[in-house]
């Protein structure tokens, strides 16, 4: 077998026709039906995986945020899902999954599309081998520039999805130090009472404006620092989706040589492989998602979840000096709940969506 050919063998599933054309000499350019293919495809895999687990996304998001309280905490899955719907109902299930999707959809368009081009970059478009450790490149490369393309939407969907709950915030207020009111105390106490009436109905207006996609992002740049505050935690989260899609994506090419052999290319089986994929490498890198998410909430309401870092590091040590190693997990379960279908979803809508654009 020639290297051209092993080449081609080694990448069955993903990505198809290329490496032959280049290997009979046509010219190669950029912009071609397939890449448009790959863009459409993405989104739409994108798109449909994260909507179909919206309820356990939302739910992963609050206990990894949730300060540690006795009372007041979202526990178990069950009973967390079954709160959300008696407090919020079916909105409260889909809650930040607008959002999502508007991120999503760019999010798994570009990853998809750019994993496709640097595997072929990798491969001298099919004149190389295309091994395990040019997967794990790809997949790196390819979740970071997803990443950093669609980033603020993520952050925003991340406030979305916590900004309704019912999680119990840590305030600063002090106690007084005397039973007796003294009467400058309530010459204060009348003060504070006539301009919390007076001004209850513009925090109303102005909360519900704020539980928009829109009036968040206004939020966050006003009271966080501008547009640097849309990307809080970004390299934190980069570096844990780069290992992430890496995994990912080998994961499933590899599975998919062992249990879609020809003849047993069957939906269920290659709804196996992305389920199998999806757990292993989440299972892998989720206390990059943890930190991830600390860092994206730690300004939110001033505070008010009990912890502010500096930095990663600074909220990694607290985490372990806090909460202990326990701490990197704490909403596994329902992420891993939710993995299995949603990343099977996503590549089996992708191919199926790719090879009816594709084929002639």
């Amino acid at each position: 077998m020639t290297s051209t050919q092993s080449s081609q063998s080694s990448q069955p599933k993903i990505s198809n026709g290329m490496p032959a054309a280049a290997v009979n000499g046509q010219k190669q350019t950029f912009w071609m039906p397939e890449i448009a293919s790959y863009f459409v495809a993405g989104g739409a895999a994108g798109a449909a995986s994260r909507t179909v687990v919206s309820p356990l996304e939302r739910l992963k998001i609050i206990q990894q945020v949730q300060p540690r309280t006795p009372d007041g905490q979202y526990k178990g899955v069950w009973r967390s899902l079954v709160r959300m719907w008696e407090e919020e109902g079916f909105k409260g299930f889909m809650r930040g999954n607008g959002i999502n999707c508007l991120r999503i959809v760019p999010y798994s368009a570009v990853q998809f599309t750019t994993y496709e081009q640097l595997k072929k970059w990798f491969t001298a478009y099919g004149t190389k081998e295309l091994d395990t450790p040019k997967r794990l490149a790809s997949g790196a490369l390819a979740g970071i520039t997803s990443v950093c393309a669609t980033y603020p939407l993520d952050l925003v969907r991340s406030r979305l999805s916590i900004a309704t709950a019912s999680i119990p915030l840590q305030t600063e207020q002090a106690l007084p130090s005397s039973s007796v009111m003294t009467a400058s105390g309530a010459k204060q106490a009348l003060t504070s009472a006539y301009h919390t009436s007076s001004s209850s109905l513009k925090q109303t207006v102005s909360k519900r404006a704020e539980l928009t996609m829109v009036g968040m992002t206004l939020k966050v740049m006003r009271e966080e620092g501008g547009v640097p505050g849309l990307y809080r935690g970004l390299v934190t989260t980069a570096v844990g989706v780069a290992p992430y899609v890496g995994i990912n994506f080998a994961a499933y090419e590899a599975l998919r040589g062992v249990m879609t052999p020809p003849g047993k290319n069957n939906a269920m089986r290659k709804l196996a492989c992305g389920a199998v994929a999806g757990s292993i490498s989440q299972t892998l890198t989720y206390p990059f998602d943890v930190l991830r998410r600390k860092m994206q909430v730690t300004g939110m309401a001033h505070g008010g979840l009990g912890y502010h870092y500096s930095g990663a590091f600074d909220a990694l040590s607290s985490i372990i000096r806090t909460e202990g190693l326990r701490g990197l997990y704490r909403g596994i379960w329902p992420n891993l709940l939710k993995v299995a279908p949603s990343i099977a979803t996503s590549f089996f809508i992708y191919e199926l969506v790719k090879e009816l654009l594709v084929t002639p």
